[in-house]
């Protein structure tokens, strides 16, 4: 049997995990919200919003495939380097997800790679134009996410005075699942490309795989991107529960309207960002969301999280490139050193996820920690010039 194509097999297997990881990792961006303010219980929540990360198969396009797939210069692409950019968001994000930290599989999958093209060639292995693209997402996407869903709580607020909806009003648990949906449907767009992007470096590396004559861009096989959206669609089925537990309920008190407020702001930054190719964080840009409705709704932020998250976004690059630098020169020890340390690795890595997921906070665990309709009610923000209105539901 051909060993280049049995270890290129074994790697796309490698890269679907990691895609499953980042739909349980980052389906906390959409579920989250819905989860806090039941508007749909959290069982339904990860079904809803993996229908949606699918369904983005058959409409959007491949811009932020090839940007993942030319993180490493031409050239420079090898199996190796895939492998080692994989191990490295693998680990990455299971850790986070395990402490329950939201941060970004997309920063994981491009400091991984980074570090797998210079522990191979140097500065001159990477392409350091595709990596400014994510250097300027990781200001610009939270920014512009707080920004909105901050300004959009005054749309939502105007809405309440005309209709004197008050905070958990049925109509707005309905913009939620709206709202929601299109933040799974962005993450879809955004995230499933960045697998994508890896399995056809992958190919590329191996020569299964050719850029189009003349061009750096390559065509994405269909078979790659239905394996993609399939895998991440699975992982948010099973839940990523402990990182829903803090973008749902450790951040601010989320209701109905500041929740779709959040979507709003976290929707414009992900549809933004894929528009134009960026391979954007949707955890930066979500939890971001978050923050902005919460102060703008009064509610304020647990700022002692906050800070957390905001280390964690700073350390996923320098921390997974570091990690994939190391793993790639484990590969390039002779042959059976080389087995003998990759094994040793994948052994490791493969252990601590078995335990972690057979360990993992389940949905019925935040459940319990969801307040009760009566509680949300007790502590609607105010808005002074909804004072005098009658609340409808």
């Amino acid at each position: 049997m051909d060993l280049l194509l049995v270890t290129v097999v074994g790697i796309i297997a490698l890269a679907l995990l990691f895609d499953f990881s980042n739909g349980f990792h980052d389906a906390a961006n959409s579920v989250a919200t819905v989860v806090a303010t039941r508007a749909l219980p959290p069982k339904w929540a990860v079904w809803f919003s993996a229908a949606f990360n699918f369904a983005v198969y058959f409409f959007v396009g491949t811009a932020v495939a090839n940007t993942v797939a030319k993180t490493v210069a031409s050239g420079h692409e090898s199996i190796a380097a895939v492998f080692s950019a994989l191990v490295a968001a693998i680990a990455w994000n299971y850790f986070t997800w395990w402490v329950g930290m939201p941060s970004s599989s997309s920063h994981a999958i491009i400091g991984g790679l980074v570090g797998a093209g210079l522990s191979a060639g140097g500065l001159d292995a990477v392409n350091w134009s595709s990596v400014e693209k994510t250097a300027i997402a990781i200001v610009v996407s939270p920014a512009v996410a707080f920004t909105i869903s901050f300004l959009a709580m005054f749309l939502v607020a105007a809405l309440q005075w005309s209709t004197g909806w008050h905070d958990n009003a049925k109509p707005f648990k309905a913009l939620q699942l709206v709202s929601a949906g299109a933040v799974s449907f962005g993450h879809g767009a955004n995230d499933v490309q960045k697998t994508m992007g890896l399995i056809a470096a992958l190919l590329v590396g191996a020569g299964y795989l050719h850029p189009h004559a003349g061009s750096t861009a390559v065509v994405v096989p269909e078979w790659v991107a239905l394996s993609a959206y399939t895998a991440i669609a699975l992982g948010t089925v099973w839940g990523g529960w402990k990182i829903i537990e803090t973008m749902g309920l450790r951040i601010t008190l989320l209701h109905a309207s500041s929740g779709v407020a959040a979507n709003v702001g976290a929707t414009a930054a992900i549809f933004g960002a894929t528009a134009v190719g960026v391979p954007v964080s949707t955890t930066h840009a979500a939890a971001s969301s978050v923050i902005g409705a919460g102060v703008s709704s009064g509610r304020g932020a647990n700022w002692r999280v906050v800070t957390e998250m905001v280390v964690a976004w700073v350390t996923t690059i320098p921390a997974a490139m570091g990690l994939s630098f190391v793993v790639y020169r484990l590969t390039q020890l002779p042959t059976a050193g080389a087995w003998v340390a990759v094994g040793s690795v994948l052994f490791v890595l493969g252990g601590a996820i078995t335990y972690a997921m057979r360990h993992a906070v389940k949905a019925d665990d935040v459940v319990a920690e969801i307040p009760a309709e009566e509680v949300l009610e007790e502590h609607q923000p105010v808005h002074p010039h909804l004072e005098g209105h009658g609340a409808i539901d």
